[in-house]
C-alpha cells in the first residue's frame, strides 16, 4: 500500500511538471528532457508511468475529469448543475486541470486526441440527461445529444472568457448565469423550484470537494507512513 501511495503521488508530479511546461512552450516544443528536469525524477520513474509524451498529454487531458465522484441527488438534473460547479471550482484552484483546457486548445498538439475530453464531458452531461428523461424530469420535446452538446459547448465558451477577462475569477457566476438560462428551457416547470443553480450552491459544492480530496490525500499519507 506504501508503494501504491507513492506511485500516485509520483505520477501526479509528473503530471502537474509536463502540464507547466505544455502551457509554458506549448506541446510540439516541448521535450521529455525539459519534463523531466522539471519533475526532478528519472526516465525510468517517468516511463514507468508514461509510454510517450503523447501519453503524457492524454494524462494532462484526463485532468479534466472529475476525480471525485458526484453526490447523487434526488433530482437528477441538479448533478448537472453540481458537475459544471465543481469544474468551475477545480479550473480556479487546481494547476493541473487549467493546463488541461489548455492543453485541449493547443492547436499544435496535433498528434494528441483533443477532442477526447470534450466528448468525455457530453458524455457524461448525456448521461445526467438521459437518466433526467427518464425520470421526467425533461420536458417532452429535449434532445438529450443536442442539449449535453450544447450544454458543453457552452461552458467551454463562458469559462474562456471567463479566463480571458479576469483569469476566472468570476466563473462561477457566469457558470450560475448559464445554468438559469439553460435549465428552465430543458427542465419540467414543477421541478425548477427545487433546483439550486445559484453561486451559493458553488461555495458549498467547493467546500464538500476539498473536504473529500484532503481526507483521500490524508489516506494516502498515512498509508505511506
Amino acid at each position: 500500500m506504501a508503494q501504491q501511495a507513492r506511485a500516485i503521488r509520483t505520477r501526479r508530479m509528473i503530471l502537474e511538471s509536463a502540464a507547466t511546461v505544455f502551457a509554458e512552450r506549448g506541446y510540439e516544443r516541448t521535450t521529455i528532457g525539459e519534463i523531466l528536469m522539471r519533475a526532478g525524477v528519472t526516465k525510468g520513474a517517468l516511463y514507468f508511468h508514461f509510454a510517450s509524451k503523447e501519453d503524457l498529454a492524454l494524462g494532462v487531458l484526463d485532468a479534466q475529469m472529475l476525480d471525485v465522484p458526484l453526490t447523487p441527488q434526488e433530482v437528477k438534473l441538479q448533478e448537472l448543475a453540481d458537475q459544471a460547479f465543481l469544474l468551475t471550482h477545480r479550473l480556479q484552484h487546481d494547476a493541473l486541470v487549467r493546463a488541461s483546457v489548455a492543453l485541449a486548445l493547443d492547436s499544435g498538439a496535433i498528434s494528441v486526441d483533443r477532442a477526447a475530453p470534450f466528448q468525455v464531458w457530453v458524455d457524461q452531461v448525456s448521461e445526467i440527461l438521459m437518466v433526467s428523461k427518464a425520470r421526467g424530469e425533461l420536458l417532452p420535446h429535449v434532445s438529450v445529444t443536442d442539449t449535453a452538446e450544447l450544454f458543453s459547448g457552452a461552458f467551454a465558451g463562458v469559462q474562456t472568457m471567463s479566463q480571458i477577462m479576469c483569469d476566472r475569477a468570476d466563473l462561477a457566476h457566469r457558470v450560475g448565469v448559464l445554468l438559469q438560462h439553460l435549465v428552465p428551457s430543458i427542465c419540467t416547470p414543477a421541478l425548477l423550484t427545487r433546483l439550486d443553480l445559484t453561486e451559493n450552491r458553488a461555495r458549498q459544492l467547493a467546500i464538500e470537494y476539498d473536504t473529500s480530496r484532503r481526507r483521500r490525500d490524508e489516506a494516502l499519507a498515512d498509508t505511506h507512513s
